[in-house]
């Protein structure tokens, strides 16, 4: 068998192959030594576990101030709530105008569109003594239209606040009927309490420089519905206490808004005593608040039978009301039956 020539032999050369010059060198029995050169210290400063961390804590940071911007934001809000509740002006500059929120009217309208501007009560009390209102520029709404007009003023403004579904309104012999009510989507009131909402808050607000134009006084009635508290003994909570304070928060919140006291004439609660739903007593529509808009006449209806009497008036037949000798026969008669004759 003939031998394969090597690739020297075949190019015609006698060079060994780096493979014999090593094997020739070393005998084929010598170690290779590889030896490299350390880099910790220059590789140490070009690694990524720094920036991994760098950017947590600076995703951390950026939590940490959006919270406390938060907190921030929501004390201020508070605050602005306090001030308005204690009569404060307002917060920027102390001063300014609310608007009536009347929209465009036709020039005849009744109700005039000048906003009324914001005073504090002692700036109120200090420049009306007495805390009596001036009538002068004032609109008394008495027939069908006037009211109707009002109506759609009020809607409006409903609308504004997001309460289109808890408003509505009716004409009465007596005047004008608002009513604020629950739905059993929106409670207008803290549950089981008598802090408004925030819509209720500002609806009410923009409802106070609308009566101060206004002649007309209110009675602000407050309801509830049946379910009943807890307790029932004397000073717990009941639902008499809730509407009453209720119909207060409202006539408060009036106020804020620019409507002077004497626009007031009477603020009651009638717990659950006169549901809109006899016959779901517990509907979220019975829980609600009354605004009367009356009348001159029904005005002084009211006022005449809570104030002084005109006239004297006999209780029984054949006696006055200063109490005479008819008067003092039925007191003789009545007394021994009850005391006892001595």
């Amino acid at each position: 068998m003939t031998p394969t020539p090597c690739r020297n032999a075949v190019r015609g050369t006698n060079v060994p192959s780096k493979l014999e010059a090593l094997a020739a060198k070393g005998g084929g029995h010598g170690e290779t030594i590889v030896k490299r050169a350390s880099r910790k210290g220059h590789e140490g400063g070009h690694g990524g576990a720094w920036k991994v961390a760098f950017a947590d804590f600076c995703l951390a940071l950026l939590c940490l101030f959006l919270v406390l911007w938060l907190l921030a934001a929501r004390d201020k809000e508070k605050a602005e709530d306090a001030l308005r509740a204690s009569g404060a002006g307002l917060l920027a500059d102390g001063a300014g105008a609310r608007p009536v929120g009347i929209g465009d009217r036709p020039s005849g309208s009744l109700i005039d569109r000048t906003p009324v501007p914001w005073q504090s009560s002692a700036e109120r009390r200090s420049q009306e003594p007495g805390d009596e209102e001036p009538l002068i520029g004032k609109t008394r709404l008495e027939s069908p239209e006037d009211l109707r007009e009002l109506q759609q003023v009020l809607a409006r403004l409903g609308e504004k606040a997001g309460l289109s579904n808890n408003l509505q309104s009716v004409i009465t012999p007596a005047g004008l009927r608002i009513l604020l009510h629950d739905t059993e989507r929106l409670g207008l009131f803290e549950l089981g309490s008598a802090r408004p909402g925030a819509r209720l808050q500002q609806l009410l607000r923009d409802m106070g420089p609308l009566f101060a134009q206004l002649d007309n006084q209110l009675l602000i009635i407050g309801h509830t519905d049946a379910v009943p508290y807890s307790g029932d003994g004397l000073g717990s909570l009941s639902n008499w206490g809730l509407s009453s304070g209720r119909a207060m928060a409202a006539r408060t919140w009036l106020r804020i808004g620019g409507m002077p006291d004497r626009s007031v004439l009477q603020v009651v609660g009638m717990a659950d005593s006169a549901p809109l739903e006899p016959e779901q007593p517990r509907a979220a529509v019975n829980r609600r608040i009354e605004m009367l808009l009356l009348t001159a006449a029904q005005a002084k209806a009211i006022e005449t039978m809570f104030g002084a009497p005109v006239s004297r008036v006999p209780l029984t037949e054949g006696s006055d009301a200063a109490g005479g000798p008819a008067e003092n026969s039925l007191l003789r008669q009545l007394l021994p039956a009850r005391l006892g004759a001595r």
